[in-house]
């Protein structure tokens, strides 16, 4: 074994090792290392690792922020405009460490991930995961940025459709992930309700009709995800849809799940 290989090994065994401890930002800067050195395609346990290091990561923030945003219009209903000042600064803190985590992961993509997947599944998973991250932009940004980072999250999402929608069967997990999370940008960000149900609706009803072709272990991974779908079709479809209060699903480990081939 070259020391390079001993290297990624080890770096592989540290990731599983801080996941198990909690410990997100040290999987992340394991994986990275795995992934920077690598002179192949990051196999399917790796490719795991790293989106699952990120999502914990990425997560965090992201509930942080929606907490924080909670808050800030409440103090807003009621004119306390101190606390509204405080809970601006802070929120800005957040947003950086927001906006840091995501160009990690993209300049990762860019520089090496997406350019050296060959398989048909690599490519989507990567370009998918291109989008969550521009579309995790998009949530906080305004003006401009939020503007590029939309865009820059339809070009992804519609790059990995492509390939999914002519290489991966409608069952695959990967490509129900994709669907499930391209819907909810539809829906979020670009404020197209009717875009988002067509498209779950569309994923949904084409892996339906092949699950007879499913295997055991595929059919577990890919009949949550369709869950998914369904839950988010019977929140955007209800009359009162504005007024429920249950969160938008999407995809994450589940599109993600280790062994999946």
């Amino acid at each position: 074994m070259s020391a390079v290989e001993g290297s990624r090994e080890e770096n592989v065994y540290l990731a599983k090792l801080a996941e198990q401890a909690e410990r997100y930002e040290e999987m992340v800067e394991f994986m990275e290392k795995v992934a920077k050195t690598a002179d192949v395609e990051l196999t399917v346990e790796e490719r795991n690792l790293l989106s699952v290091a990120y999502k914990n990561v990425i997560g965090a923030r992201r509930a942080s922020w929606r907490i924080t945003s909670s808050i800030e219009q409440k103090e807003e209903s009621r004119g306390n405009e101190d606390h509204v000042t405080i809970i601006k600064e802070y929120r800005g803190k957040i947003e950086a460490e927001l906006s840091k985590i995501c160009e990690g992961i993209l300049k990762l993509l860019d520089s090496h991930l997406v350019p050296s997947a060959t398989a048909s599944e690599s490519k989507v998973f990567y370009l998918k995961m291109k989008g969550d991250y521009h579309r995790y932009l998009a949530e906080f940004k305004s003006g401009t940025e939020r503007k590029d980072a939309a865009e820059h999250t339809l070009l992804a999402y519609k790059s990995a459709q492509d390939i999914a929608l002519t290489e991966l069967p409608p069952t695959h997990p990967i490509r129900l992930g994709l669907a499930l999370n391209f819907s909810v940008f539809y829906y979020e960000i670009l404020n197209s309700p009717d875009r988002a149900c067509a498209l779950a609706k569309q994923a949904f009803d084409e892996a339906i009709s092949e699950l007879d072709t499913l295997g055991e272990e595929s059919y577990k991974d890919s009949t949550l995800i369709m869950q998914l779908l369904r839950d988010n079709l019977t929140l955007w479809t209800s009359d009162n849809a504005e007024d429920v209060g249950d969160e938008i699903k999407e995809a994450s480990k589940d599109e993600a799940a280790p062994g999946q081939q």
